[in-house]
């Protein structure tokens, strides 16, 4: 695991519509983004905990947009674990999947012009995809997780996390809902990035749509 210390700052109760959560504020030695972790139940020292390592989307989380799926995942999570009584959503302040909020905006544009999401991010000068996930594991660590059934389907955060020392034991998919809004994007992540979703109805959105993407 890459060398980066962590500090829980905070921690406060939060009352959400989906159930009562302990919010959770780390620092770290590496910059000054405030990550956060949502935790219900002890998981201290836990094997199995459920657990969705979400990117922040200030147009899908807290807007509502439909260019993306990302505030449905962040409330289905949030019940999911509610639901199941115990288990952890972090939530990571890499916008855009790391590209930051102005050129996400910018990603847009050229999306509207016709680019998917991934040749927009890469005419703009970007990767794909620039996640991060060195500082997620470190949180697990600092709350003791022995392993985790993780919330995703991107098996590239599998990957990383594994790499980084975590064991993941399962992936629990997140079934998105497809709007001709968001089809074209949902498809390009199946396609270019291997994400664990349906096409043939991600195909049957896209063509009532005809474009529009995250």
């Amino acid at each position: 695991m890459t060398d980066i210390q962590v500090r829980r700052l905070a921690c406060a109760r939060i009352p959400t519509p989906e159930s009562e959560f302990q919010l959770c504020l780390y620092g770290n030695d590496q910059d000054e983004k405030e990550n956060l972790a949502l935790i219900i139940g002890d998981v201290q020292e836990k094997s199995g905990v459920l657990v969705r390592v979400h990117s922040e989307c200030f147009t899908g989380d807290v807007l509502g947009s439909r260019r993306c799926d990302c505030g449905e995942q962040l409330h289905r999570s949030m019940q999911m674990i509610a639901n199941a009584g115990e288990g952890i959503l972090l939530y990571l302040r890499q916008e855009g999947r790391g590209i930051g909020l102005l050129d996400k905006l910018r990603a847009y544009n050229l999306q509207d012009e016709g680019y998917d999401t991934v040749e927009a991010n890469i005419a703009l000068g970007h990767q794909a995809d620039e996640r991060d996930y060195t500082i997620a594991a470190a949180i697990l660590s600092d709350l003791g997780i022995r392993s985790v059934r993780l919330l995703t389907n991107n098996p590239e955060k599998i990957n990383e996390l594994t790499r980084l020392g975590i064991t993941v034991t399962e992936r629990v998919s997140l079934d998105p809902t497809v709007t001709p809004e968001n089809a074209r994007y949902l498809l390009t992540k199946v396609q270019r990035m291997n994400h664990l979703l349906n096409p043939d109805i991600l195909v049957s959105e896209t063509e009532k749509r005809g474009n529009g993407s995250h």
